[in-house]
């Protein structure tokens, strides 16, 4: 078995999600299946998995220009997989750390 790297993803959707229902979001390679994602986010962060939900996100169509007369191309960004990691109850995974408080001034 190959290692992948897998990383979390950090943003308003995921942590919400991390905080009611104890799923976390991933961004994984393209190529990695869900075996291989549930034994690297098992390795990397020492947690049981109950349940994984994967999906591709196509890239998105976006226009370039090709000069001032010439007409404008079509190309896609790249293909991204994302990865919805349940872990077990007690489990969780420090991605959103919390800054220390600042202190008020005065």
């Amino acid at each position: 078995m190959t290692n992948i790297v897998i990383i979390p993803r950090a943003t308003e959707k995921a942590y919400g999600q991390s905080l009611k229902t104890n799923t976390y979001v991933f961004n994984a390679p393209l190529t990695s299946n869900k075996q291989q994602i549930v034994a690297a986010v098992e390795a990397q962060f020492g947690v049981k998995v109950t349940n994984i939900k994967t999906l591709v996100q196509n890239g998105k169509a976006v226009r370039f220009s090709r000069g001032k007369r010439a007409q404008p191309g079509n190309t896609t960004r790249k293909d991204s997989k994302k990865a919805y990691v349940t872990l077990a109850q007690g489990d969780s995974i420090k991605v959103f750390d919390e800054a220390p408080a600042a202190e008020e001034k005065k």
